[in-house]
């Protein structure tokens, strides 16, 4: 009969396995054949903290917000370093509303982006990157097959 502790410490061990499994797994985001690896924002507390506190986003990364539903959103830039630019999707993957989003002198989040229409993820990255991309509303975006869709 095996003890309680070898058990406990295989189950711990077998934790961490899949945590790092789901750490290997590729997420990104495809645009008009423009990539960006994205972290996921898959709860009310990571999609709150969202992209606050960062002084940099580096060129060909992002954040992929995911919600449940699909209703408008709208998104503040409260504790941000440096600019972003934001691409809210539908729950078909077409874009729906693009901004740039300007840091506030005291960061306190008052100007409100909007997706004016039905959006279930949101996908943030440095601001200008959409730009150069060319992303316009109406571009269909592909997720890896890492990214479970709602």
């Amino acid at each position: 009969m095996l003890s309680r502790h070898v058990i406990a410490v295989a189950l711990l061990l077998a934790l961490l396995a899949a945590a790092g499994c789901d750490r290997n797994k590729e997420t990104y985001v495809t645009i008009n054949g423009h990539r960006w690896d994205v972290e996921l924002a898959t709860t009310p507390e990571r999609r709150f903290l969202g992209m606050s506190g960062r002084d940099d986003v580096p060129a060909g990364t992002g954040m992929l917000f995911i919600f449940r539903d699909s209703q408008p959103r709208e998104f503040v830039m409260r504790g941000c370093l440096v600019p972003l630019d934001i691409a809210f999707i539908d729950e078909g993957l077409r874009i729906v509303a693009v901004h740039t989003m300007a840091v506030e002198p005291d960061l306190a989040g008052r100007k409100k982006y909007r997706s004016g229409k039905p959006a279930m993820y949101a996908l943030e990255v440095a601001a200008g990157a959409l730009g150069q991309a060319g992303i316009n509303v109406g571009d269909m975006v592909t997720f890896s097959p890492a990214i479970t869709r709602r």
